[in-house]
């Protein structure tokens, strides 16, 4: 009688910790290669020059000077945070972004409860508001410096002259816009540009709210300041947070209002404008390039902030679906 043993072929041996099989890496390197091509061209195109950017911060160059071209360590980050203009530049792009964004997150606010709400009309209104931001920026600074602020013949000293009119006054003030309050000049326009961002986010928010929760806090009694301030509000905190921080990244960004409104002017001359100033008009390469860098270290703060907002968001509408 002979007795037959049965052989269990070997089980694959499992792959060491931290290792993948040499199949899976072949099929992930396959995936990404089609992608390779775009991911070189970005680096090329994007880290390369702030590269360069970054390596002509640490010299002296003045391109009417060229022979005099040396290098100089942190002496252009020092230049940018003790000489009173950059200084200046910097306190300006501050105040601007401030001001625009806490202006563009109040006024969009208060149009995402309007639009939040159903009356006739509301999609040709939501249109209207949205409007501006379709608008290209440079198009937007010159219709508010000739069309609004032009003292003869723009549309704010024509509506004051009307309303003098109306009540009997003849000489009635016409100010100079651009020139008597250039900041706000600035900011105003940057505000009518940026407030529809504001209001798409925000009107996201509310309509994401659940309507169930605002259902039984109606039935509760709750009246509509308290079901704002206690549901509405801190349901928006995310989409308020998200909205300040993109908004703050693009307005220290921006260049095109205060160059078309003041020429950077009256104490309007931002980071950015003032980059171009000192690289194209002084010729001071290695100063304009650490004012940049200054520029991009700022936005890239932000942008982590925004980032992380925009991660917590995403998080939140999984964890409810």
């Amino acid at each position: 009688m002979t007795t037959t043993t049965a052989v269990r072929p070997n089980p694959p041996r499992p792959a060491p910790p931290g290792k993948r099989p040499t199949g899976s890496r072949a099929k992930a390197w396959a995936t990404r290669a089609p992608l390779l091509p775009a991911l070189v061209f970005l680096i090329v195109v994007t880290q390369l020059p702030f590269v360069a950017t970054l390596v002509i911060s640490f010299f002296d160059w003045n391109s009417l000077k060229p022979d005099q071209r040396h290098f100089t360590g942190f002496a252009n980050y020092g230049s940018v945070f003790t000489d009173p203009a950059l200084r200046e530049s910097v306190l300006t792009t501050v105040l601007l972004t401030a001001t625009v964004v806490i202006a563009s997150v109040v006024l969009g606010l208060a149009f995402a409860l309007l639009l939040d709400r159903t009356f006739f009309g509301r999609g040709f209104v939501r249109t209207l508001l949205i409007t501006p931001f379709l608008i290209v920026p440079v198009s937007a600074a010159l219709l508010w410096k000739h069309a609004l602020y032009n003292p003869e013949y723009g549309l704010f000293n024509g509506a004051l002259t009307w309303f003098g009119n109306l009540f009997g006054i003849e000489s009635i003030a016409q100010p100079e816009w651009t020139s008597e309050m250039p900041l706000m000049a600035v900011a105003a326009a940057l505000v009518w540009q940026w407030t529809p961002f504001m209001m798409l986010i925000l009107l996201a928010g509310l309509q994401s709210r659940p309507a169930e929760m605002m259902e039984a806090a109606r039935l509760d009694g709750a009246g509509p300041w308290q079901m704002f301030r206690f549901l509405t509000l801190p349901h928006l905190r995310r989409y308020l947070e998200l909205g300040v921080l993109l908004g703050s990244v693009y307005i220290v960004q921006n260049f095109d209002a205060v160059f078309t409104i003041t020429a950077g002017g009256l104490g309007t001359a931002n980071l950015p404008y003032t980059v171009y100033e000192t690289f194209y008009r002084a010729h001071e390469y290695g100063l304009a390039s650490a004012v940049g860098v200054v520029v991009v270290i700022g936005t890239v703060i932000i942008a982590t902030f925004a980032l992380r907002v925009v991660s917590s968001l995403f998080r939140e509408e999984a964890s409810r679906a």
